[in-house]
């Protein structure tokens, strides 16, 4: 997101997808509104500090309410998706990872459904937040999940999968399944190899040493070793690259909303705009 305000093309593309103005009295310019909420994110500063340029920052900061709510942002980022897979841009080996993000001092305290945050708990670093990712061949996001900071890789990959969801121009399902999954140690299971398997899906994820021990004290009863292709595996590099450019900014790289549904917004805000062009 360390990226001047939209261009006339991004524009024309951002536009049609937005909701339409209701009637009454006139308000803020949708283009302008949109540009002040990535300068937000981009700089990590508050809502009332943003530009006047910008406009009212409470109506900035009610027009990203309610596109959150609505699933404005996630609506374009689909779009987006499905654009790119018409014109056979999408690379479908897919990697997988997770990072986590701090929160700041300000953000805890929300209710979402009756309950404190979900997606928001204490780590050995304090509170944080865990985005769970899957990224194309060319290092753009695909699905995201937002969980507490101290939950375990391995037990949302199937979520992020499900997730993964790019829709077609024209008739036709949504394309689910990539042609090969990346994974670091922290998805080295036997239940996560069984599952793109039985989709016939290829996967390559290395072993962790306490496995391979596990495996080697059993004799011949620990079975064959999981095939690693060692120089298909330096693929996967392309999710961390991804990570590094959404956390560009401030407000991506470290929490300030109080709830799920916002910061998972402008996540998925950032992540758009890797797809229509925006990011450096």
């Amino acid at each position: 997101m360390r990226r001047r305000e939209l261009s006339g093309v991004e524009w024309e593309f951002v536009r049609p997808l937005l909701p339409r103005p209701e009637r009454g009295w006139k308000r803020l310019d949708d283009r302008t509104v949109l540009n002040g909420i990535v300068w937000k994110f981009r700089t990590g500063a508050a809502w009332r500090d943003v530009p006047e340029r910008y406009g009212s920052w409470a109506a900035l900061h009610t027009r990203f309410r309610r596109w959150a709510r609505d699933g404005t942002f996630q609506r374009m980022f689909q779009e987006a998706q499905a654009r790119a897979d018409a014109a056979n841009e999408v690379d479908w080996l897919v990697s997988v990872d997770s990072t986590v993000v701090r929160a700041h001092q300000h953000a805890p305290g929300a209710r979402e459904g009756g309950t404190r945050n979900p997606a928001l708990c204490r780590s050995r670093g304090g509170l944080a937040s865990k985005t769970h990712l899957a990224c194309d061949g060319a290092g753009r996001p695909l699905a995201l999940v937002l969980t507490g900071g101290n939950t375990n890789d391995c037990t949302q990959l199937t979520a992020v999968m499900e997730t993964m969801r790019v829709p077609r121009i024209g008739p036709g399902r949504p394309r689910t399944r990539p042609v090969h999954v990346f994974g670091d140690k922290g998805y080295s299971s036997r239940a996560i190899r069984t599952r793109p398997r039985c989709r016939g899906i290829a996967h390559t994820i290395p072993e962790r040493a306490d496995q391979v021990r596990n495996r080697a004290r059993l004799g011949t009863c620990g079975g064959r070793p999981p095939a690693f292709d060692r120089e298909t595996y330096k693929r996967r590099n392309v999710v961390e690259r991804c990570f590094g450019q959404l956390k560009q900014g401030q407000g991506i790289a470290t929490r300030y909303d109080k709830t799920a549904e916002s910061y998972q917004a402008a996540v998925t805000l950032a992540s758009l705009l890797m797809w229509v062009g925006c990011s450096p």
